[in-house]
């Protein structure tokens, strides 16, 4: 197909009017490159065609850089609403304050405006300065931009590539427990009642009275949940929930769900509604349902970028937010909409409103995307943050490694030795969330353990709880005192590096880089209902609805009490680790390694430690 030319347009930048308006002595305006992308890249999925005739109009989008000054106070004012000891505790800020906050200076738009009436010749009235102040908006002739930008516009053809995501692991079901509530063999599959026993809650009455905004959010991508299996689950495990209790649906450019043929059921979905569903209802569950089906199920268009147009979609901002040289969505790396396989709508902006919490039990390895795409979509999390939005992601399911055969057989860094840390997780300004689990001859009454399955015990391939340390973002002040403590007590017996520069050394983790993960909850021989049969799975995936849900209850009780949601919950985490179970046992092995090990106080295995709600509940219900 052609690529449309609103997207390779969209990814105009404005800088700054010094940048942009450069008067030499000879007065011949110059120009530097902003950004550069290849279109062929290495997959081939760009084909460049004729040069666009010049009389052409098309839709300019260029997106103006934010405040420097707010980009550089923003982490001292997410602390500000999140730390415990701020007196601004949960005086979270509203989507008009950010992007008040965040807005180019006027004198920059401007100069920026003028600058294109001049070089372009259109009139000031025909520029849009967009409702977010990240955007100018106008119509031009292809010969007017190649005047304007001192390049040529040509067509591009698109062609198919691929994208994957990590589902949970699976396997067949030893047995069906007759009694849901029994708790003498969780050690073999984990139901909602021994999760109850594990961290210490009751379900909220069916007819309890709860906030209409304090719905849950899941994410989901190219998995789609059945109400057939839903129901199963509830009618054997949760009798209080009645049939037909489904996910509210925010549909996203074209994201569908429920699936029609039980035969499709996706056991990421199902397992994410079957642990969630049973510990918030009756609170509500909203399904960010994401991308249609050409691109969610790998078709042409990805090659690996995610979160993007969910983003897009509870912030319109996003769509046209310029950071680190990119401008809105990464034509390589992300969907394009109109979908003429697909979707045939515009690019959803800004058309629904974050939940208080979201879960997030998909993700990818640093090494898959480009740094800047990642530091972009970090700072979003981090202005999702300022509004009260927790976010929660499952920290992965392959230890210190990375899926086997991303970037080498076994996954890991520099010829299969380096560990491999996991993304988005390596964002500061979420809670990632590792799996425990009860081991055979053990209880709920008893400490967890982390996941250490090797290969064939059950699952086809290992599975650890993925932990470690960012390549790209540095350790948070949150979490700087709890990783000293880590290194001086409990120092790993590796080599290690600095600032990401694995290559020019010989070490195997970066040793100032952010930790992963922040917390865990068990993620082992859960049980669920997938394509109509009963079965176990594990993962990472599990442990962060698990964890997600809890925080809802949280809410509830603050919002009931008058108060807020918590929002980021990091900074009040580190400073309180009491309010969790510390996991002491276990590790992550990976690269040739046993991995880190578990150890008293925070590790790279499974962070802080699993939920005590009590404890949690009552320190987060002391607070403002």
């Amino acid at each position: 197909m052609l690529l449309p030319l609103l997207p390779l347009l969209a990814a105009t930048a404005f800088t700054s009017p010094a940048l942009a308006r450069a008067l030499p002595t000879d007065n011949i305006i110059t120009h530097v490159v902003h950004e550069k992308r290849d279109f062929a890249g290495s997959s081939g999925r760009w084909t460049k065609g004729d040069r666009v005739a010049s009389h052409v109009k098309v839709p300019v989008r260029g997106g103006l850089k934010q405040s420097a000054e707010a980009v550089e106070k923003a982490q001292g004012w997410l602390m500000e609403v999140s730390h415990p000891a701020s007196g601004k505790f949960g005086q979270h800020w509203t989507q008009d304050e950010i992007i008040e906050a965040f807005r180019p200076a006027s004198d920059s738009v401007d100069e920026v405006m003028d600058w294109i009436s001049e070089t372009a010749s259109i009139p000031k009235q025909r520029i849009t300065h967009t409702d977010n102040k990240a955007w100018l908006a106008f119509d031009a002739s292809v010969a007017d931009l190649e005047s304007l930008f001192r390049t040529e516009y040509h067509e591009h053809h698109d062609t198919a590539t691929g994208r994957s995501m990590i589902p949970p692991k699976h396997r067949p079901a030893p047995y069906m427990p007759w009694n849901s509530n029994e708790l003498s063999t969780c050690d073999v599959a984990i139901s909602p009642a021994c999760l109850r026993a594990l961290y210490h809650f009751e379900p909220l009455p069916p007819n309890a009275k709860v906030s209409p905004n304090n719905s849950m959010g899941i994410f989901e991508e190219g998995d789609f949940y059945d109400q057939l299996d839903l129901n199963s689950f509830f009618t054997n495990f949760t009798k209080y929930i009645p049939n037909g209790t489904h996910p509210i649906l925010d549909s996203i450019d074209g994201g569908m769900a429920p699936i029609t043929n039980l035969s499709q059921a996706g056991g990421e979905s199902n397992l994410d509604f079957e642990l969630a569903i049973p510990i918030i209802y009756p609170q509500t569950a909203t399904l960010y349902q994401s991308d249609d089906l050409y691109y969610a199920l790998g078709g042409n268009g990805t090659t690996g970028g995610i979160f993007n147009t969910f983003l897009d979609s509870i912030d319109g901002s996003y769509c046209t937010y310029s950071a680190y040289g990119e401008t809105g969505n990464d034509p390589n790396l992300d969907p394009t909409y109109p979908d003429p396989n697909g979707y045939q709508g515009q690019l959803m902006c800004g058309v629904y409103k974050p939940t208080n919490v979201i879960s997030i039990s998909y993700g990818e390895q640093e090494q898959d995307l480009p740094a800047f795409y990642q530091k972009r979509q970090c700072n979003e999390f981090l202005k999702l943050g300022l509004q009260g939005v927790s976010i929660f992601v499952a920290s992965g399911d392959t230890g210190v490694a990375g899926i086997p055969g991303d970037g080498s057989a076994n996954g890991c860094l520099r010829n299969g030795t380096v560990f491999s840390p996991t993304q988005p997780n390596s964002c500061p300004w979420l809670t990632n969330v590792g799996a425990t689990k009860v081991y055979p001859g053990r209880t709920v009454f008893e400490p967890e353990s982390a996941v250490v399955d090797p290969p064939g015990h059950p699952y086809h391939s290992a599975f650890s709880s993925s932990g470690g340390f960012s390549n790209i973002f540095p350790i948070p002040d949150y979490q700087t005192s709890a990783i000293a403590g880590y290194f001086a007590d409990y120092n790993p017996p590796y080599p290690y590096y600095y600032n990401g520069q694995y290559n020019s050394s010989n070490g195997l983790y970066n040793r100032n880089g952010r930790g992963i993960p922040d917390v865990a909850a068990n993620g082992d021989n859960i049980i669920t209902y997938v394509g109509g049969k009963y079965r176990l799975e594990g993962g990472t995936s599990a442990s962060s609805p698990i964890f997600g849900a809890l925080v809802t209850r949280i809410n509830e009780e603050r919002i009931r009490a008058g108060k807020g949601p918590v929002g980021f919950i990091n900074p009040t985490l580190y400073q309180h680790p009491y309010v969790l179970n510390d996991i002491v046992n276990g590790s992550n092995p990976g690269c040739g390694t046993n991995g880190f090990s578990c150890a008293p106080g925070w590790d790279p295995v499974t962070g802080l430690g699993t939920p005590n709600y009590p404890k949690m509940l009552e320190l987060f219900m002391s607070l403002p």
